[in-house]
């Protein structure tokens, strides 16, 4: 993405998928990476475990001064990709935005179309190798972020891991920091506009 003083994302998700720990992980990434003004507000539609749930991030090399909800992403983060046949996560899509998506399906099997980008890697899978399961959940609260890394130059690989290495613990941090590289690595690019794919990986 070009360089800008100041970007929006809208994180969208399940109740337990753990899009307000990747929003919250994801700013302090920003952080760390020189972004002096951050902030992660969630917004729960039901308190119900499944039920959608969004997360509004902003990140700003001067401090963030409004914490409404946000309008016209940026960038769109899909944690869940059956969730696009619920929540229209493009119709207030910046042109030229980029479109995160948890799926082993293609953009093309998706359904997206627009005049935006789109990164696809299968957190869900990702985190599974990685062993990121808590009762039987499998959580791509950390995964998510490989493929957002792997397609924008706002935070690094190295931002990502001292956020990783602050939540968590112990092993967790192995589990955690594999279930990213894994995701970061096997994500798959594609200009939706130009019709092209790029492996990152």
């Amino acid at each position: 993405m070009e360089s800008r003083q100041s970007y929006e994302i809208i994180w969208h998700g399940r109740g337990g998928q753990g899009a307000v720990t990747a929003a919250k992980m994801f700013t302090e990434a920003a952080y760390y990476a020189g972004f002096k003004g951050v902030s992660a507000k969630p917004a729960y539609f039901s308190e119900r475990r499944g039920a959608p749930v969004s997360v509004h991030t902003r990140v700003s090399v001067e401090p963030v001064r409004t914490f409404a909800n946000v309008l016209f992403p940026d960038i769109a983060v899909v944690l869940d990709d059956n969730l696009l046949e619920m929540v229209n996560v493009t119709s207030n899509l910046k042109t030229g935005g980029l479109i995160v998506v948890n799926s082993a399906q293609t953009a093309y099997d998706l359904g997206l179309e627009g005049q935006y980008s789109v990164a696809i890697s299968d957190a869900y899978r990702c985190s599974q190798e990685a062993g990121l399961i808590i009762e039987g959940n499998v959580l791509v609260s950390t995964s998510i972020l490989g493929p957002l890394v792997a397609s924008t130059d706002l935070v690094g690989t190295e931002d990502i891991r001292k956020a990783i290495e602050k939540k968590f613990k112990g092993k967790s941090i192995e589990r955690n920091l594999k279930a990213f590289e894994l995701a970061h690595d096997r994500t798959i690019i594609v200009d939706i506009k130009r019709r092209v794919a790029v492996a990152k990986g």
